[in-house]
């Protein structure tokens, strides 16, 4: 795929893309505390960052429900971010060692369905504890 901006022209291999996007869907799905940490910390820095812009202590507290679900939100569209860097990691490596992008896809779609069925059996629905309760 050849990418023209207007001094540059540079070209982005689509298979090394779509390999590096398939790993960071396997890496975000699998590791679950690690992006809820990752979310937690950037919106906490964001909160204390949003802090220095205000002047008076009143607004600060009067925006702060609207702040903070905002910053959430940023947050968890932010910490998409080490995960694509994980995954183009994780892509080049597969891609070396395996000798081919065609391994490296292959095997990034099994451990996405592998995370994702992973993910499925730890959710916690939160029903056991009412059906305990009935008997």
């Amino acid at each position: 795929m050849r990418i023209n901006i207007i001094p540059f022209s540079f070209e982005i291999d689509s298979i090394s893309l779509a390999g590096s996007c398939i790993w960071s869907l396997a890496l975000y799905i699998g590791l679950d505390s690690t992006k809820t940490w990752i979310s937690s910390q950037i919106e906490r820095w964001f909160n204390f960052a949003e802090g220095w812009l205000y002047t008076s202590d009143e607004e600060f507290e009067e925006t702060r429900a609207a702040r903070e679900s905002q910053n959430a939100f940023y947050a968890s569209v932010f910490s998409i971010i080490p995960f694509l860097i994980a995954g183009v990691v994780t892509n080049w490596i597969t891609d070396i060692s395996f000798g081919g992008s065609s391994w490296a896809i292959a095997l990034g779609i099994m451990t996405c369905a592998i995370c994702g069925l992973l993910a499925l059996a730890n959710q916690d629905y939160g029903n056991d504890d009412e059906d305990e309760d009935k008997n």
